[in-house]
């Protein structure tokens, strides 16, 4: 059976994941582009809002080009 925290994953996986820098995600973040719960000095963030994220800025018409690399 699912639950939500299947879904959820570190900044510095999220990092990796998108080819943005951890503290570029951080600003993601606190900026509230993308969808994280705090636990201690923990980010854990909502992997398929990151990944509706990225979808977006790809899509963007304001000239973003999203990371310079991706793994996904």
């Amino acid at each position: 059976m699912a639950t939500e925290n299947d879904d959820l994953i570190t900044v510095q996986d999220a990092a990796q994941l998108s080819g943005y820098h951890a503290e570029y995600v951080r600003i993601l973040i606190r900026k509230g582009k993308i969808e994280a719960r705090k636990f201690g000095p923990l980010w854990a963030i909502n992997k398929s809002s990151l990944l509706r994220y990225l979808q977006e800025a790809e899509k963007s018409p304001d000239g973003r080009q999203g990371p310079k690399y991706s793994n996904r």
